[in-house]
């Protein structure tokens, strides 16, 4: 018999937290997801209704340039032809897949040396890289820039994914802090082989870490995908700009001086699509492996 569990103050308080924050998280997208299937006359005529007054996918349509002008005027905007929302797109899959890549790359193999490599000042680096966790990125940003500048990278791909290629403070410690409970016995009988610490890394340790790998490739990915401020900076023209940059200057596609809220949202919705069917395959082992990280 399945026994039940009394509610507590203390439950009957996490319960009731725990709904308000879901209410609070969830509110914003069902109000990005109405305006996306509003015309953006309906908007103005009924500002506070949750539920769009006359269903329509012309927005998304608009978005991606497949509207006419006048289907796009009947809907109470313009089409967006220039907007190059594919082109942005691009930009922002090419630009979190590169800088991926190299963090899962690097933050591995410096996880691995910091859990199993002996060597003097090993504490210490490891110190200085949690310390990394604490210094707010807005520290880093003009250094950053400032660097690439003197590069002459401003305004290249090079410049907009340099700061995020090599390694994170927090990918780093997830990494190591999984070596640390990695079998030894799979290295030691790997060196009885006859295999060098590259060797037992790349033939034996790679091959068995893909699951902590693919949950930072997806951590660094979330983060990637929704990276705004420094791509902003760095970065002047539509052909090297992000999704997020040129989301920011979709208000700029003339609705005279009234903002294409419409518009705006359903290229809203569109971005956070890849990200949400990433998070719905992988984001119960992302969980479990955030845990295991943390209890060793």
């Amino acid at each position: 018999m399945r026994r039940v569990r009394r509610l507590t103050p203390s439950r009957i308080f996490g319960i009731v937290f725990m709904a308000v924050a879901t209410i609070v998280t969830v509110l914003p997208l069902l109000w990005m997801l109405k305006t996306a299937f509003s015309y953006n006359s309906d908007l103005l005529k009924d500002p506070g209704a949750w539920w769009p007054q006359d269903f329509t996918w012309i927005n998304f349509a608009r978005v991606l340039g497949l509207a006419s002008a006048e289907d796009a005027a009947k809907s109470g905007g313009v089409t967006i032809e220039g907007f190059g929302f594919l082109r942005y797109l691009w930009n922002s899959i090419l630009f979190t897949g590169v800088a991926v890549i190299g963090q899962v790359a690097f933050c591995t193999a410096a996880g691995y040396v910091l859990a199993r490599v002996r060597f003097r000042g090993r504490e210490a680096v490891f110190v200085a890289f949690v310390a990394g966790l604490f210094i707010p990125a807005i520290l880093t940003t003009i250094p950053n820039f400032v660097l690439i500048k003197d590069l002459g990278l401003i305004n290249t791909f090079p410049g907009l994914v340099a700061p995020f290629f090599l390694m994170t403070p927090f990918a780093v410690f997830f990494m190591r802090q999984f070596f640390l409970g990695y079998p030894a016995q799979l290295e030691e009988a790997a060196r009885i082989d006859g295999l060098g610490t590259l060797g037992v890394f790349g033939r034996i340790v790679i091959p068995t870490s893909i699951p902590p790998m693919i949950t930072l490739a997806v951590i660094a990915g979330v983060a990637q995908w929704q990276e705004f401020l420094w791509p902003l900076l760095v970065t002047k023209s539509a052909d090297a700009q992000p999704l997020t940059v040129g989301l920011a200057t979709f208000s700029d596609q003339s609705l005279g001086s009234q903002v294409d809220w419409s518009g705006l949202m359903a290229a809203s919705t569109l971005s956070i699509v890849p990200v949400i069917l990433v998070l719905l395959l992988v984001g119960r082992r992302l969980v479990g492996s955030i845990q295991l990280a943390g209890l060793r």
